[in-house]
């Protein structure tokens, strides 16, 4: 089968074994697969490694053949795949052993994959290939973040610096959703523009004053993923005791803090990554009940794997990247 490995410093599709199913294991023919940061750090985290590593955490197909004792599944179904693995059960943190799809374990920019069957589920019969394909590992993210640790509820309101990541985008569907109100930030019109559309109530440019912008809001919610560029210009506009989630940092991980002003603000910072088994399904059911679509910004071939790469490294999309992995 072809696959998009990392392999002595170098990122190349190639023509690898097929996987075979162990017990407890499904093969997977892909049909799909989605791009997340992640794909981006793992060669620079493995340097000259010269064993080959399949890129790939999100993806998305039909059942080729199962293994023994697999019984929830069969041949022929269309699943997603949950690359968060080995948590199964809704935790405050990951249990040990937790670990995400595409290092160390084979990820998903291949022909087909094996996996456990504790690490697939059904394909929402309403979602397109593409859609199911980039699904898992950012929505996921973003339910447990806003649902699980933001204890998001009707009518309150959320903060979400950058508009333009897939994260984001699911963020704002499942917060308007279940009617909280949507403030989001980007320096890009087009990216304002696209949020709007999406539902976003009030769209702001990054480098305006936020606290003058907000001045007759009250945000109980800011989700952020930037990190230092926007922590602190974050805190300025959340209510006294409001919360803030921080699930990611694209810019730098280490930030200033002010103790005092956080204590005497009494706000409430939490952190959060991935997500469960559990909630992945409520996620998957939540999808389902509200017929979400995936903000698709591109699909790419796969073999133009690399240049999918490099257009999520130019950070200029709205939504997600996917790769359509199976000959038509």
């Amino acid at each position: 089968m072809k696959a998009f490995v990392h392999e002595g410093a170098e990122l190349k599709l190639r023509d690898i074994e097929d996987p075979v199913a162990d017990k407890g294991e499904v093969v997977v023919a892909l049909v799909t697969a989605g791009l997340n940061r992640r794909d981006l750090s793992i060669p620079n985290r493995r340097g000259d490694e010269a064993e080959a590593l399949i890129l790939g955490s999100d993806g998305a197909g039909i059942i080729e053949a199962v293994g023994e004792d697999v019984t929830d599944f069969k041949v022929g179904d269309e699943v997603i795949i949950n690359p968060a693995l080995r948590w199964h059960e809704n935790s405050d943190a990951p249990p040990k052993g937790f670990g995400i799809l595409g290092m160390p374990d084979h990820g998903t920019f291949a022909e087909k994959i094996a996996i456990s069957d504790e690490q697939v589920e059904k394909k929402p019969e309403h979602l397109t290939w593409d859609e199911a394909g980039v699904l898992a590992l950012s929505a996921l993210t973003g339910y447990r973040a806003l649902f699980t640790k933001g204890q998001v509820k009707k009518g309150e309101t959320i903060f979400i610096p950058g508009a333009g990541s897939g994260v984001a985008t699911y963020l704002i569907s499942f917060a308007k959703n279940i009617g909280a109100k949507v403030i989001v930030t980007s320096r890009s019109e087009e990216k304002q523009k696209q949020a709007k559309e999406l539902g976003a109530d009030i769209v702001l440019d990054t480098n305006s004053d936020w606290p003058k912008e907000l001045a007759n809001e009250t945000v109980d919610l800011v989700i952020d993923s930037v990190g230092r560029a926007t922590f602190n210009r974050s805190l300025e506009v959340l209510k006294k005791g409001g919360r803030i989630v921080v699930f990611g940092a694209t810019t730098e991980d280490t930030i200033d803090l002010n103790l005092r002003e956080f204590f005497y603000g009494q706000y409430q910072l939490i952190g959060s990554t991935m997500g469960s088994r559990q909630e992945l399904r409520s996620m998957l059911d939540h999808v389902t009940n509200y017929k979400m679509h995936p903000v698709i910004d591109r699909t790419f071939s796969f073999d133009m794997a690399h240049d999918a790469l490099n257009y999520l490294k130019e950070g200029k999309q709205f939504g997600k990247i996917a790769l359509w992995i199976k000959d038509e």
